[in-house]
């Protein structure tokens, strides 16, 4: 133990003199870059890179080029706890930008808080997240909102009464997002018909689908990641259920597609922004995400680039990187004009904005309609 610890001191005392040797400012960033949702991670990643490289090209940021330490978590709780540790305290980076998951989120965020470290989290929407203390950020919507809009979506556009839900109850995302969506759905005058429930990882949902199927449903609420989801949704069919699925932000990969094939063809899914937003914001990031990577950014490229793009604007407002003048800097951003909507961090340090709903068509993401908070 002493061993490990004088280790680690010299690491510290190497990286803060590699630091101000570069003269850069160090931002960290940690996601699942492996694992069943990495699609999630790498996406989140490069969108935080191009706006870095944007920034560096344009100058940087108090005079410094920005320099990026990133770490892969596995989509592991206590690899995310680590990595945000070892960002801290050996990186020494000024703010972390991570993660996607939600219950990630919720085991890295205590760390940054005690170190006093502003984390920004590009898509984490669990209400729990942000309460871990008043250093931790995001800027992406909330279950609450999120369910509240697949609701009234399912109940008012969709004509829907009978729903049946079928949730991941190890996850702090899917079980929040549940529940929000019920409680909506339920106070509309909606039935919850079946309320089934499975572990991240399991590929065998014939038992859930056919209780499910037996109480006959207008459809299905799945919020849950896209690997479980297009699996749900090949068995749902192969039983015989043939009413839409619906779901959350969880959903976007073009991973979804490739699991699910025709059988996620109709459903739909709430997310942080669409491909077709007019708005230049919107369409200058595409472009440039096109040529630096040569795909279609998805949500979490977006927010990920919205993550940075709020954290530099912050630094440059602050015109200081020392953790509380930054923290107090993020937290009043104000209409900042995001690829994946207009951000304004409120008290709770959530972002205010509106979210889309999409449709699975072939293997596109099709807008339908947007709604305000």
């Amino acid at each position: 133990m002493i061993m490990k610890s004088f280790l680690l001191s010299v690491l510290v005392i190497l990286s803060a003199c590699q630091n101000k040797a570069n003269d850069k400012i160090v931002i960290g960033n940690f996601g699942s870059l492996t694992g069943a949702e990495a699609t999630f991670g790498i996406s989140t990643k490069q969108g935080i890179e191009l706006a870095i490289e944007e920034w560096n090209k344009a100058g940087g940021v108090l005079g410094k080029q920005i320099e990026l330490k990133a770490y892969d978590n596995q989509g592991k709780p206590e690899e995310a706890r680590l990595s945000v540790e070892k960002l801290i305290n050996v990186d020494n980076v000024v703010a972390v930008l991570g993660e996607v998951a939600s219950t990630r989120s919720l085991a890295a965020a205590p760390v940054a808080q005690q170190y006093k470290v502003p984390m920004i989290s590009p898509s984490s929407t669990n209400p729990l997240v942000t309460q871990k203390g008043d250093y931790i950020f995001r800027v992406c919507f909330i279950d609450p909102f999120q369910g509240e809009v697949m609701a009234k979506f399912a109940f008012n556009s969709l004509k829907l009464k009978k729903g049946a839900i079928l949730r991941d109850s190890k996850s702090d995302y899917s079980m929040g997002l549940a529940n929000y969506f019920i409680k909506t759905f339920e106070a509309l005058g909606g039935t919850i018909v079946a309320d089934e429930k499975f572990v991240s990882g399991d590929v065998d949902f014939k038992a859930q689908l056919t209780s499910i199927k037996n109480k006959s449903p207008e459809f299905i609420f799945v919020p849950g990641y896209y690997t479980e989801v297009g699996l749900i949704a090949r068995q749902a069919r192969e039983a015989g259920v043939k009413v839409p699925l619906m779901g959350g932000d969880g959903w976007d990969s073009d991973k979804l597609t490739e699991i699910g094939g025709a059988a996620v063809e109709g459903s739909y899914f709430s997310n942080h922004y669409t491909v077709e937003d007019p708005r230049p914001e919107v369409q200058n990031f595409i472009a440039n995400y096109k040529t630096k990577f040569g795909t279609m950014p998805d949500a979490l490229a977006a927010s990920g680039y919205d993550a940075a793009r709020v954290l530099l604007e912050a630094i440059k407002r602050a015109n200081s990187i020392e953790g509380q003048k930054l923290r107090d800097s993020i937290a009043a951003t104000k209409d900042f004009q995001g690829a994946t909507g207009i951000i304004t961090i409120n008290e709770q340090r959530d972002a205010t904005k509106s979210a889309v709903v999409l449709k699975v068509v072939g293997k596109a993401f099709k807008f339908v309609e947007s709604v305000k908070p």
